[in-house]
């Protein structure tokens, strides 16, 4: 069973932390979920390290405003805290050893945020990226799958509507208006097929979700660019994955993170949507286990080197 750990950051909030593995692992994986989302949409993924990788810890958290983590003030609801945030958790849980970082969507980002605002701190603890279902480029590609005309009219009124919901503090979305909801929300994450425990799930983290977190974050996700900052990693086992019928960040968005990061391994699932790691768990654990393997090689040869 996962082990929960809270872990305070500098300014109060509390962040819902869960391991499994050995403590003194010499790789730990760690996996940052999406916007609107908590720890548990990486279940299928823990599971198949679990059984894959028994020298492998694995590390999840919720983070600010998500889940089971306490809500913050609203000039920290943004990915440059996020990735503060990332940096805090693995000095307080992971604090010797090498890191491969898995970030879905707004994950993803905080990710290449680490990178960018602690370059030493990700230098000496990072061995290995995947990426699922995000982007180093903000809005730029996000059309929602609708003509250009009618995805601005969108992102007006999203945008707009964030700001409101920003204002809303520690509230969470009425569990009613979520169900009556969940056809959208279906239509917006998801491609052709869709598991009805998956919607359920998503639908219970968005629910856990504080409307401070959903509509405060939105402006920075809109906002992000480092694609420099990964053209520096260049050098570290990558790999990034992408459906072709994602509305959010759709192909072009996996496709530039590749071009940045010229060995990563491009994987684009046909049909699937946003929530690659419930939809193609298999595509997801295969690319995230070939990295783990040239990790975990590059680590027995240092040893065999030093001994």
């Amino acid at each position: 069973m996962p082990e929960p750990i809270e872990v305070r950051m500098g300014d109060e909030v509390r962040l819902h932390v869960e391991t499994t593995g050995p403590a003194d692992a010499e790789v730990t994986a760690v996996l940052l979920h999406g916007w609107t989302l908590d720890g548990r949409s990486w279940h299928r993924q823990v599971a198949a390290l679990r059984e894959t990788f028994g020298s492998v810890r694995v590390l999840t958290y919720d983070a600010r405003g998500h889940g089971r983590s306490s809500c913050m003030a609203l000039p920290t609801a943004t990915l440059s805290q996020l990735g503060d945030d990332l940096a805090a958790v693995l000095d307080a849980v992971v604090p010797a050893g090498r890191v491969v970082l898995v970030g879905h969507s707004m994950g993803g980002m905080t990710i290449m945020e680490y990178a960018h605002r602690h370059p030493g701190h990700f230098s000496r603890r990072t061995a290995g990226l995947v990426f699922v279902s995000t982007t180093a480029e903000g809005h730029t590609h996000t059309v929602y799958g609708l003509s250009p005309r009618i995805a601005r009219i969108i992102r007006l009124a999203e945008t707009t509507g964030a700001g409101v919901l920003a204002r809303c503090g520690a509230w969470r979305p009425p569990r009613a208006l979520l169900r009556a909801l969940r056809p959208s929300i279906r239509w917006m994450l998801f491609g052709d097929r869709c598991e009805p425990t998956d919607i359920r799930l998503v639908t219970s983290a968005v629910a856990r979700a504080s409307l401070r977190s959903i509509g405060g974050f939105r402006a920075s996700i809109g906002t992000h660019h480092r694609l420099a900052t990964l053209a520096a990693l260049a050098h570290l086992p990558a790999a990034a994955l992408v459906g072709d019928k994602d509305r959010l960040t759709p192909p072009p968005c996996a496709e530039s993170i590749a071009a940045a990061l010229p060995a990563t391994e491009l994987t684009v699932c046909r049909g699937a949507g946003h929530m690659l790691m419930m939809e193609r768990p298999d595509e997801v654990n295969s690319a995230l286990h070939g990295v783990l393997h040239r990790v975990l090689d590059a680590v027995a040869a240092r040893h065999h080197v030093d001994g």
